[in-house]
């Protein structure tokens, strides 16, 4: 199963999602991370969001910003944004019902706050979303492949 996490920049928010995520999951699961804007392309995490994954011994340095794409509604399983602003983005490239049921809200019902003009403080509120986010997601994903395989 293959997962994308997306936020404005993918610099912040989905970089530390992707991280937090791949860590609770096994290696069949993808998980990777893009942005609604193309600003930061090749760039990697800001320095702050690797800090603070470092922290908490997850290493999300290698990874570089990247810009959303129509095509990515075909690489992708499931695709979760920080924000109603990303979702919205990122349904307006959706050209099916099948594209548009692939995206969601990763907090459910919430948006994750976009730490960039903060300080490590925001930086690590962030993080403690994301990792309870990303319990529930993981559950809740290993759940469904265990139910696809036994129906097969």
């Amino acid at each position: 199963m293959k997962i994308l996490m997306v936020c404005l920049g993918n610099i912040c928010r989905s970089p530390l999602a992707e991280g937090i995520l791949q860590s609770k999951l096994s290696d069949d699961f993808t998980v990777d991370s893009a942005g609604t804007i193309n600003m930061h392309e090749g760039k990697s995490p800001d320095h702050r969001a690797v800090s603070i994954a470092d922290k908490y011994n997850i290493d999300i340095s290698e990874q570089q910003s990247r810009p959303f794409s129509a095509s990515d509604f075909e690489k992708y399983d499931k695709i979760y944004c920080m924000d109603r602003n990303n979702l919205k983005d990122v349904l307006s490239l959706a050209k099916t019902d099948e594209d548009r049921n692939k995206v969601a809200l990763f907090l459910e019902n919430a948006e994750v706050p976009d730490p960039y003009w903060g300080d490590m403080k925001d930086f690590d509120e962030v993080f403690q979303l994301l990792e309870t986010a990303s319990e529930r997601v993981a559950k809740d994903l290993k759940s469904r492949v265990k139910s696809k395989e036994s129906h097969v």
